[in-house]
């Protein structure tokens, strides 16, 4: 063991006193004198521990409601000496500080504290002064004292010193202090978004702190020779892919939590809807429909790209039955994702043993606040989530022609899907059911064409004697700039369209619109997916 320091006292003061006890009868064991503060305190004697007061050691009572005790010379003397250093050596003599070998502490729950809706006063009060010093003073200090944050390494702390004859080595203690700083980061991060977002409502503070926590490392990231891992932002955050339970299959890859994030996104738009599957590859919708049950929405989805949806992810709005679980396993699916799924579903999933399938606690609300970020070269791109919808009633017809109730509704369902296609993006839909998608295109008119395509390949695939893009409604995430994209929409045979308008073409696309018969309504609204 590398620099070995022997633990003869530790001070304890926690707010999680998880495991708490079990701790001070461990170090008691090993014959380390215990000095506690407070509520941390008074739990270890209530277990039978002699426990020497944090007033004891430091000769000052606590005061101002326990805000002021452990900041005094006494405990970070003890705690920032280079006890090898013949200066602080003396220093210590001459006025009584003695060495503190061990700390473990844990801080003021401010977090959650927010998360209730306490009012600013107990908020404020719980933000930790005291315990974030002794954390920094003895993580700095690691050379000779061991900083102990986080309750799940008690045990890891106790098996080092055993293994140590009562002592720590010095690359545990550089552990632990990683640990603490990242601890305190996490904490202070927490704080300051507090001030800037609730209490100053500053969208954007000059300063941006966030914190998060790993889950897991993944195989691989996009590539196999890029690395990757999942974190969850510290504090309150909406439920998603990271809470799922898997109940079988393989590792999820970076890919699949991107696309699968996707789906979930998407289909939670229909949380309220009737049964809803969406199907999507390297990040886009290739397939959503609605019908009676989910076996009839997985065939109607399936059928807008069946050659896409091979590898590709699957999301559901309610939970999955035996026979739409079935159909699923008729072709290679990488993930489904479910609110739910019965035992007969879980059971016909078992036979495809890399299959994954997650059951996520709820749908996220696809309106919820918040922001979205993208690194660049240099910098980060922070703005709005895309949380804004149109409401029908908002809708304006520019086309002589309205377009019927049954229009309308494969319009919004249209627009949709649009929102979650990567630009530029063109959705056809009739009753219910993507007939083609057209993604990520340069132009706006080749998108048409794509969806148009693929709706024609569908129709030839399953014998139908013409696309569904003819009588369909098609959705533009933007306005169209030029009259080519929306008559591309009208070759295919849409008879109705749903766009932002606001292009200084506006009056030319109405017009080629009136000429070929179709309605179309602006929504004053885009949906850029870049």
């Amino acid at each position: 063991m590398e620099n070995p320091v022997t633990v003869r006292r530790a001070l304890l003061s926690v707010s999680d006193k998880t495991g708490l006890v079990d701790l001070g009868k461990a170090l008691a064991a090993r014959n380390v004198e215990l000095v506690s503060t407070g509520g941390t305190a008074k739990a270890l004697r209530d277990a039978g521990l002699a426990v020497k007061d944090i007033s004891e050691l430091t000769g000052f009572p606590e005061m101002m409601d326990g805000r002021v005790k452990t900041l005094h010379p006494k405990v970070h003397g003890g705690l920032l000496a280079v006890r090898d250093d013949a200066a602080h050596a003396k220093a210590m003599e001459d006025h009584g500080i003695g060495a503190i070998d061990l700390v473990v502490v844990n801080l003021y729950p401010f977090v959650e504290t927010v998360a209730k809706g306490s009012d600013r006063d107990e908020i404020i009060e719980n933000i930790d002064i005291g315990g974030p010093s002794m954390v920094r003073s003895s993580a700095k200090n690691h050379a000779y004292v061991s900083i102990v944050t986080d309750p799940a390494d008690y045990g890891a702390l106790i098996t080092e010193m055993d293994a140590g004859d009562g002592s720590t080595g010095y690359a545990f203690r550089k552990m632990l202090a990683a640990k603490a700083f990242a601890a305190t980061a996490a904490y202070d991060a927490a704080i300051s978004q507090w001030f800037a977002y609730a209490d100053q409502q500053m969208k954007f503070p000059p300063r941006r702190a966030m914190a998060s926590k790993l889950v897991t490392t993944l195989r691989y990231g996009e590539n196999p020779h890029q690395e990757a891992a999942l974190y969850v932002p510290e504090g309150s955050h909406v439920v998603g892919l990271p809470q799922a339970e898997q109940l079988q299959g393989k590792e999820l890859s970076y890919n699949n939590y991107n696309d699968a994030n996707a789906a979930l996104e998407l289909v939670a738009e229909f949380a309220d809807g009737p049964p809803t599957v969406v199907i999507v590859k390297h990040a886009n919708p290739c397939g959503v429909a609605v019908g009676e049950n989910l076996a009839e929405a997985w065939d109607k989805a399936l059928a807008c790209d069946s050659v896409s949806a091979f590898g590709g992810i699957v999301a559901v709005n309610r939970p999955l039955d035996a026979a739409t679980a079935e159909k699923i396993t008729q072709i290679f699916t990488e993930v489904v994702v479910a609110p739910g799924a019965d035992d007969a579903a879980k059971a016909i999933f078992a036979k495809k043993k890399n299959l994954r399938l997650l059951v996520v606690p709820s749908l996220p609300d696809p309106r919820r606040r918040g922001v979205s970020q993208v690194v660049i070269a240099g910098g980060l791109l922070v703005q709005d989530r895309d949380f804004a919808h149109v409401d029908p009633k908002d809708l304006k017809v520019v086309t002589k022609r309205a377009p019927t109730d049954q229009e309308l509704k494969d319009c919004l369902f249209a627009w949709t899907v649009a929102r979650h296609v990567k630009s530029n993006a063109i959705v056809y839909v009739k009753d219910g059911q993507t007939a083609g998608i057209g993604a990520g295109q340069m132009n706006r008119r080749d998108s048409a064409r794509i969806a148009a395509v693929k709706a024609k390949e569908a129709a030839d695939t399953y014998g139908w004697t013409e696309p569904k893009t003819v009588g369909s409604a098609v959705a533009s995430d933007a306005f169209f700039p030029f009259a080519d994209g929306l008559l591309s929409a009208a070759e295919a045979g849409a008879t109705a369209v749903i766009q932002p308008g606001g292009s200084i073409r506006d009056d030319e696309v109405i017009a080629a619109a009136d000429e070929a018969g179709l309605a179309m309504v602006f929504t004053g609204m885009r949906h850029f997916r870049h």
